[in-house]
């Protein structure tokens, strides 16, 4: 198969995707829809407007611009060479959060061998299958499996700290990408807009704050006023009442009230002053800094924790959670990867 017919199937893809959630009528408009509806049955984080929101960021960036931009800077790509088995096992704490890893490795021209999530499984399989119905020459090329991961030349996995080490014990003999704990931030420096700051509500509630894009921790300068964060965030109150969200919001503000410990309550989210990168869901970490100089020499020193950075200079507020194809998770080239094992054979 052709780079430009990967391309072109993953384009249509995006089309595809783009026509459902715009509700126009088409042979997968109604099963489509009918699983963003039902998601939340397996996994209650699945709201219907959360997979729509997951979907939208996978059908924007899927076109055919997009898809040549970022495969042109590989020109290995057009070789012939004989495909890889690379296993990925996926995450499952937002819809579809696996796509990135499954979108390298056919557009490399690979196969896939995809231990999906208990949680997320039904999303990614039905775009299997839609893949496989646009060039059926995918069909041999993608397996999903909940079972035990076997027969592949390369893995990728996706997890926590605690399960990075059971990974690296059974996979650490194979080329591997592994993944730990991340956490995303945002800087301000006090100048920021109304509209900038309610974009960042975006960055910090969407997917109830569950993904490793999500900003968890802010730095604020001194004497900045918290309230402005709480009066542009109000059309994201309804998020309390989600019950899985809310008991989260009710047991941390619990917990700070019998430890008499100092926070601020918006009623939706709790805001603590906190050093740590890591905020429970329903609460935001915030720490005051004092010069740019500060904010360096602690992102060089966190940069290995770090995900993403919202700010000035840095992404745009309100675009955490909607990477471009050629912004790899960790800072790891996914296709460059492949690419090495491929003709290098050196990972």
């Amino acid at each position: 198969m052709k780079l430009s017919d990967r391309i072109d199937a993953f384009a249509e893809l995006g089309t595809i995707l783009r026509n459902v959630l715009k509700g126009n009528s088409s042979r997968y408009t109604n099963e489509l829809t009918l699983l963003i509806e039902i998601q939340h049955i397996e996994n209650p984080w699945f709201t219907p407007d959360n997979v729509r929101l997951a979907l939208n960021a996978i059908a924007n960036e899927l076109t055919y611009e997009n898809l040549k931009k970022w495969t042109d800077a590989y020109p290995a790509l057009n070789q012939n060479y004989n495909p890889l088995k690379v296993g990925i096992i996926m995450a499952g704490n937002i819809p579809l959060v696996g796509f990135h890893d499954f979108l390298s490795v056919l557009i490399s021209g690979n196969s896939i061998i995809a231990k999906t999530s208990s949680k997320d499984a039904d999303l990614i399989r039905f775009i299997g299958d839609i893949v496989s119905d646009l060039n059926p020459q995918f069909k041999n090329r993608i397996v999903f499996t909940m079972g035990t991961l076997c027969g592949f030349d390369a893995v990728i996995a996706t997890g926590s700290d605690n399960t990075s080490r059971y990974f690296e014990y059974y996979f650490g003999k194979y080329p591997h990408i592994i993944r730990k704990n991340r956490n995303s931030i945002a800087i301000l420096d006090g100048t920021e807009t109304d509209d900038e700051l309610e974009a960042l509500g975006t960055d910090v509630l969407s997917y109830f704050g569950l993904g490793c894009r999500n900003i968890s921790k802010i730095f604020v300068p001194e004497k900045f006023d918290l309230k402005r964060l709480s009066t542009n965030w109000e059309k994201y109150a309804c998020i309390i009442n989600h019950s899985k969200y809310a008991n989260n919001y009710d047991f941390n503000k619990a917990v700070y009230l019998v430890n008499k410990e100092k926070f601020t309550d918006t009623g939706f989210l709790l805001f603590k002053e906190n050093r740590g990168l890591s905020s429970p869901v329903a609460v935001l970490y915030y720490e005051n800094y004092n010069s740019p100089e500060q904010i360096k020499k602690l992102l060089q020193e966190q940069k290995e924790k770090i995900q993403c950075i919202v700010g000035k200079n840095y992404l745009p507020f309100g675009r955490a959670q909607s990477p471009v194809l050629w912004d790899y998770a960790d800072g790891i080239d996914t296709i460059e990867f492949i690419l090495k094992k491929i003709f290098a054979g050196i990972l």
